[in-house]
């Protein structure tokens, strides 16, 4: 999966298949400042996302506090306040060593399951908000200044002036009159001319104005159709981001559910959540692997325990006030050597008392305690992983013991518990739990893929080799993990045909496979079988395949439940994915069976 990185903060995000080939989420989380790197794991994604948001607005805020004081360290000399204030954390830190066993006591660790909720409201306004603000930046033309029409000459304005000399001399009055006309009939020509051009200036000043206010008009328009389109992409991101959040708080109420009816995989999940919710300090390792055998309700769990090297060893810290710097006092080798083996031995009560207490449903009768610590083997000088503290604890025992006043080591061993004398030393131990390979039922195993032609039709082969083909098959296809597929003795009856195992003898698993080679499509009975094979197997999980496919009811039944099936598609698809070629053709096979 893609990384994601933010300033301080990095996250690698990668998939593993679990004990019973189910997918576990990993996530690799670091602060770059504090330098600080933790694993956190889950079988949901969505859980394990809101797992890595509160872990960093942890670091983030001890982040704050470092930079706050090295700007402070900046602006002035090492003071006796700040040796004062480094002397208070130390002592913290050894006190938090201490009361390791003593912090858990009081905390209720049953998981919270409503706490794993995202009710967090989709953070993006919508858009359309924004719509007013664009639509105020606009601004609308000025409606234009019409010009007036002139003022129509008045015909008796230009009345001719008559004098008693024009009266007289008739020609010299008509000579007037007609000028008077004249010019009469220029200005009323003028005053047309003028109103013509008016209109046509007018109707310019008009038509612009108008298209003006189109071209806005029709920007507003593109505006909103903006905006529309915006709001509907957000409605449809806020509706999915809602039914995600729905879909992932539904998932952690029917994981909430299947685990108080002691679904496995649930158990196992919620003791994961309680494994994760347990504070430490960040400078321990935080890795676990965990199975559980719903058929004798036991818990096995490899625990990573911090080295010697993770548990804090200053003391105090003076300030010199002649040299003007800070002095570091750390505890002796040999207390911190002390100090180890009994954080260890706290760890184990502490961890088994956790789980035990998140025990609502009654799912565990028994805890197998392994703790497991990455070191260098001073011998060789290379990086080894040993079990140096072994546990076993039944409930009923466990849960009388009052922890908040016994000695560790002295209660780890009235337990039971295997250690060696000194485990500041890293010596390995036998853990207490081992996978059982033993079984009677097993039997020589032959090739048959080798032989097989693409023309061969599955369903019509001879159902042992058939048996022996699938468990060629799944040894293939679990090989690359390390794994093992043993075939048990023929018998027909539709019991257990092969057994995969995992050998790591902590993380691995059993798988319980069965093989039928059929004509007809399989019942949900079939499928009700193979899941009580399981539990009685003390299996976590199981296979059938089929070389023809299965029923509604079939589907119906395995869904939810650690079962997976195979149809002949994808028997055919796995061979040819290891190379090698067949065909299933079913009215062939009757036939031929007939």
């Amino acid at each position: 999966m893609a990384n994601k990185s933010d300033k301080q903060h990095e996250i690698d995000i990668s998939e593993e298949y679990t004990r019973s080939y189910d997918i576990r989420y990993i996530a690799e989380i670091r602060h770059i400042g504090l330098g600080t790197y933790r694993i956190i794991k889950d079988l949901d994604k969505s859980i394990l996302r809101n797992k890595i948001a509160a872990q960093f607005v942890k670091w983030d805020s001890q982040w704050s506090t470092i930079k706050a004081r090295e700007e402070q360290a900046t602006n002035k000399e090492a003071s006796l306040n700040e040796a004062e204030i480094r002397t208070k954390e130390a002592a913290d830190a050894l006190d938090a060593i201490e009361n390791i066993l003593l912090h858990t006591l009081p905390i209720d660790d049953a998981v919270d399951w409503e706490s794993l909720k995202d009710f967090s409201d989709f953070p993006e306004e919508n858009p359309k908000g924004n719509l007013a603000y664009e639509l105020e930046k606009i601004k609308f033309p000025s409606k234009p200044t019409l010009k007036d029409d002139p003022i129509k000459p008045i015909e008796s304005n230009y009345e001719p002036k008559i004098s008693l000399i024009d009266k007289i001399i008739t020609s010299r009055k008509e000579r007037k009159i007609n000028e008077a006309n004249s010019e009469y009939k220029q200005a009323l020509a003028k005053w047309e001319k003028d109103c013509l051009e008016n209109k046509k200036l007018n109707s310019n000043l008009t038509s612009t104005y108008e298209k003006e206010v189109e071209q806005v008009n029709n920007k507003i328009e593109e505006i909103k159709r903006k905006y529309d389109e915006l709001e509907a992409k957000w409605k449809k991101k806020k509706q999915d981001f809602l039914e995600t959040h729905e879909s992932n708080n539904k998932k952690i109420d029917l994981l909430k559910e299947a685990y108080l009816k002691g679904e496995p995989l649930a158990v196992l999940q919620n003791c994961e959540l309680v494994l994760n919710n347990s504070q430490y300090p960040d400078s321990f390792p935080r890795d676990f692997d965990i199975e559980y055998n719903p058929q004798n309700r036991t818990i096995v769990l490899d625990y990573t325990l911090p080295s010697p090297s993770h548990l804090p060893t200053l003391k105090e810290v003076k300030y010199i006030a002649t040299k003007k710097e800070l002095k570091e006092y750390y505890i002796s080798e040999t207390q911190n050597n002390k100090n180890y083996d009994s954080v260890i031995y706290k760890i184990a009560l502490r961890t088994i008392h956790e789980l035990y207490e998140a025990d609502v449903a009654e799912a565990i009768d028994s805890i197998i305690f392994n703790g497991w610590v990455n070191s260098i083997d001073k011998a060789t000088g290379k990086p080894v992983n040993n079990c140096i503290a072994s546990l076993q604890a039944e409930k009923t025992s466990f849960l009388e013991i009052d922890l908040g006043n016994v000695d560790p080591k002295a209660c780890f061993k009235s337990l039971k518990g295997i250690s060696s004398s000194k485990l500041s030393g890293i010596t390995a131990i036998q853990p207490i739990a081992v996978i059982n390979k033993n079984d009677k039922r097993f039997v020589s195993s032959y090739d048959v893929a080798d032989s097989l032609n693409q023309g061969d039709n599955l369903a019509a082969m001879d159902w042992e080799d058939f048996e022996h083909l699938i468990r060629e098959v799944f040894e293939k296809e679990f090989n690359s993990n390390g794994g093992e597929v043993k075939v048990t003795q023929a018998s027909r009856d539709g019991g257990v045909d092969a057994i995969a195992f995992d050998p790591d003898p902590i993380r691995g698993g059993k798988i319980v496979i069965q093989a039928k080679r059929y004509t007809n499509t399989v019942g949900v009975s079939a499928v009700r079988d193979l899941y009580g094979t399981v539990l009685n197997e003390g299996a976590t999980k199981g296979i059938l395949v089929t070389t023809a496919d299965y029923g509604p009811d079939a589907y119906g039944f395995a869904k939810d439940k650690p079962i997976t099936l195979m149809n002949g598609a994808n028997l055919l698809f796995l061979l040819e994915k290891h190379g090698h070629k067949a065909r299933i053709n079913l009215i062939e096979a009757k036939k031929l069976m007939q």
